[in-house]
């Protein structure tokens, strides 16, 4: 624990849910930094089933009513890099320049990525499609043959990117066309491997539920014109 920084209260509750990127870099952290955690369930707005009730915990805590959200002993935090500050923080230390990392993924990678799930036009899906592989390109500058993004381990850089790693297939199904750099896959690669991966990591069923579910709002959007 870096010095100053409060060791945090186990077990930590996670307010998420694994189509959530942001709530899968805070499972990855959790996971890697070996916390005793629990998941409570809490759908983002768009995938929540009918007749779902958000439990008042989370609706007291969140400030906009978003997850990811952490409970760790009587206190609350919200929004993923915060939390991965804290978490990371808690167990060795958060340093600038990882932050600074996660931070630049946030900007880069995360509004493509969105763009091509959510993409209801075939040339904006392109557009978002060549962003991303930008970004990736830029990841894979960033790595500059290393094994980690900072330094000789995986840091709070590697939970910021992680949930690219792992809709990768997903965002292939769905438009992502433009070619990935080997650095970066074989990162991904190593990413999925650890311990926080294994955790984060879809299975065939949460990968097809994803296909399935943008496919499905594509169709509508293209149904009502």
């Amino acid at each position: 624990m870096t010095a100053g920084v409060a060791p945090v209260v186990e077990p930590v509750a996670l307010f998420g849910h694994w189509i959530c990127p942001y709530s899968v870099r805070v499972e990855f952290a959790l996971a890697q930094l070996g916390y005793a955690y629990e998941v409570i369930d809490v759908p983002p707005t768009a995938a929540r089933p009918k007749g779902y009730v958000v439990p008042e915990e989370f609706l007291a805590h969140s400030p906009r009513h978003e997850i990811p959200m952490i409970r760790e002993g009587g206190r609350y935090l919200a929004d993923s890099l915060p939390i991965l500050e804290r978490l990371y923080g808690a167990r060795g230390g958060c340093t600038p320049e990882q932050v600074e990392i996660a931070r630049w993924i946030d900007a880069s990678a995360f509004g493509p990525m969105v763009g091509v799930y959510y993409g209801t036009d075939a040339g904006r899906i392109a557009d978002a499609s060549a962003a991303l592989a930008d970004a990736l390109l830029g990841v894979a500058d960033r790595l500059g043959g290393r094994a980690w993004l900072v330094g000789r381990e995986p840091t709070m850089a590697e939970a910021a990117l992680v949930p690219v790693y792992v809709r990768l297939e997903g965002l292939r199904a769905l438009g992502f066309t433009d070619p990935v750099p080997e650095a970066v896959i074989e990162h991904a690669e190593r990413c999925l491997a650890l311990p926080g991966g294994r955790v984060a990591a879809w299975s065939e069923a949460q990968q097809s539920e994803f296909v399935r579910r943008f496919t499905t709002f594509r169709a509508r959007r293209a149904a009502s014109g």
